[in-house]
């Protein structure tokens, strides 16, 4: 009997136990969201009169190096970038130095968010190393932020440097020569801090430095200059504008694309450039157009018999001479696109794309009619640059329009004409859009150019002021709207970048802080003060 209950007895018990393990898991505990910790160095972190070739920190924990080739910034820049290791898990990481250190000098290793637990992946923000090889650590520090000079959007890893004015120093020596001093914004900051710095007279540049190599290629990069030079120490916070610049007009070796038009690529601004096309001692009659959507040029010709052409071009400082080869090719032929197909908005102007430059256009062979059929009056403009004609008229809400092109309305330049051209074009009605007012406050000089982008950074709508503070932007497509006003110094009616060289900077634009929702049937009247 005893061993039936005790028997009984242990069922019950393995049953209570099966039970309760099926009543939840184990997870683990919390998750780790504390970062990994130093726990020494050798030599120690601030060490002065430094003279080793290798560093060896040890961490609280196993770290691992994530990106350490972009998010490391040594100050002074090295020649000969140090080799960080291991490349996995360990709680140790170890720098050797393969360059050779300068004289009474404050270096500085900041790892940005490279060195990270190895478990959960957080990082030991902004891990500075800094040793001397002098008797002290260098301590002074300058910092400031980065904006960009024309959008509101700001690039991130942005090298900020400091170059020591004395008596070697020349402006081109950004474009040869490391910097004393670095520091980089990295991937989320708009701020910088320089540290660690000597007192002294330096010029303070910022590059978003597509080469990595801490030297100025203004094919590439971004530039921002302060135009005097900063002295240290001092507690100003200095602003930085990014801007590109706009290099000096330049033509690379043309080709032959078809058998009536050649090539140019360039870099710079190509519109005005001259051509010349000599077949022999014979002068060709050309026509030179943008290629759409690239930097080069268009040089149209009637096609001739001959091996080559001796091409010439000329813009401001620029005048080279060129040999095209030329061989049996297709030739162009004529034909047209239309930048709006169906709906046409009531800020658009219909535009006919060309794919051949136009010789003469005969608007007698051009017919607009609306719905019933009623000829309505329109102009025509031809760009002849970029090889567009725009059809103006006064549009109604909710109507329907034809326009037809009849064999000879566009005549090329090689005297080729349009077949029957077809458009047919509806507008909405006028609640389907809103209307905005800006209001200007506090400007400090006009003219001013006032532009408004759609969510997508899109030019939009720009208006030119010369004095009016009330600036009306009708009939727009409903959107949220970035606002921005431009100074415009030189009164050219576009926005002028900077040149390093030439110590200017580019145009000032502001910007209005947020959004502006322009919603269908609305009338939005938005105060702008431009002196906060």
């Amino acid at each position: 009997m005893f061993r039936i209950r005790f028997a009984f007895l242990y069922i019950i018990l393995a049953l209570s136990v099966i039970s309760c393990a099926k009543r939840g898991s184990i997870t683990g505990g919390l998750k780790d969201t504390l970062p990994p910790v130093m726990r020494s160095s050798v030599p120690k972190n601030f060490s002065t009169n430094f003279n080793v070739q290798e560093i060896r920190i040890t961490f609280d924990e196993y770290v691992k190096i994530k990106d350490v080739n972009k998010q490391l910034i040594i100050s002074p820049p090295m020649k000969y970038p140090p080799i960080v290791s291991p490349t996995n898990a360990s709680k140790y990481i170890s720098i050797k130095i393969k360059d050779t250190l300068q004289p009474n000098t404050t270096y500085s290793f900041n790892f940005g968010s490279s060195i990270q637990d190895n478990n959960e992946g957080n990082p030991y923000q902004q891990f500075k190393y800094v040793f001397s090889t002098g008797d002290a650590i260098d301590s002074l520090s300058i910092s400031g932020f980065i904006k960009d000079a024309y959008s509101k959007n700001v690039d991130n890893f942005v090298s900020v440097m400091l170059y020591e004015v004395n008596e070697t120093f020349t402006d081109s020596i950004i474009y040869k020569e490391n910097p004393r001093y670095v520091t980089n914004t990295l991937d989320s900051l708009k701020t910088f801090k320089l540290e660690n710095l000597k007192e002294g007279k330096y010029l303070l540049v910022a590059l978003k430095d597509q080469n990595n190599n801490f030297k100025f290629n203004p094919n590439t990069d971004k530039i921002a200059f302060h135009k005097e030079f900063v002295t240290i120490p001092n507690d100003t916070l200095y602003e930085m504008e990014l801007f590109k610049e706009i290099l000096p007009f330049k033509a690379t070796k043309p080709y032959q694309a078809s058998g009536n038009k050649i090539v140019i690529p360039y870099v710079g601004d190509g519109k005005n450039a001259t051509v010349t096309l000599k077949n022999n001692t014979e002068n060709l009659p050309v026509k030179v157009t943008k290629f759409p959507k690239k930097d080069s040029l268009q040089v149209w010709f009637n096609p001739v018999k001959t091996d080559s052409l001796l091409l010439k071009i000329d813009k401001e400082k620029f005048s080279k001479e060129f040999t095209v080869k030329i061989k049996n090719q297709k030739k162009d032929t004529l034909s047209f696109q239309a930048s709006q197909t169906s709906t046409l908005h009531f800020r658009d102007r219909f535009t006919i794309t060309s794919s051949m430059p136009l010789a003469t256009i005969d608007k007698s062979k051009i017919t607009l009619v609306n719905k019933d059929t009623i000829a309505v009056p329109f102009t025509t403009e031809y760009d002849d640059f970029n090889q567009e004609v725009k059809i103006d008229f006064e549009k109604q809400p909710l109507e329907t329009y034809r326009i037809t092109a009849l064999p000879g309305a566009f005549i090329d330049y090689m005297q080729k004409a349009n077949d029957t051209l077809s458009y047919r074009l509806k507008t909405q009605n006028i609640s389907e859009y809103g209307n905005l007012r800006i209001r200007l406050q506090n400007v400090k000089h006009y003219p001013v150019i006032v532009e408004i982008t759609n969510s997508k950074g899109d030019l939009i709508a720009s208006e030119y002021s010369e004095g009016n503070d009330i600036i009306d932007f009708m009939a727009l497509q409903p959107n949220l709207f970035t606002l921005r006003v431009i100074y415009d110094e030189n009164k050219n009616k576009i926005w002028d970048t900077g040149n390093y060289l030439e110590k200017r900077q580019a145009e000032e634009v502001v910007y209005y802080p947020t959004a502006i929702d322009v919603r269908a049937n609305w009338d939005v009247d938005q105060t702008v003060n431009l002196g906060n």
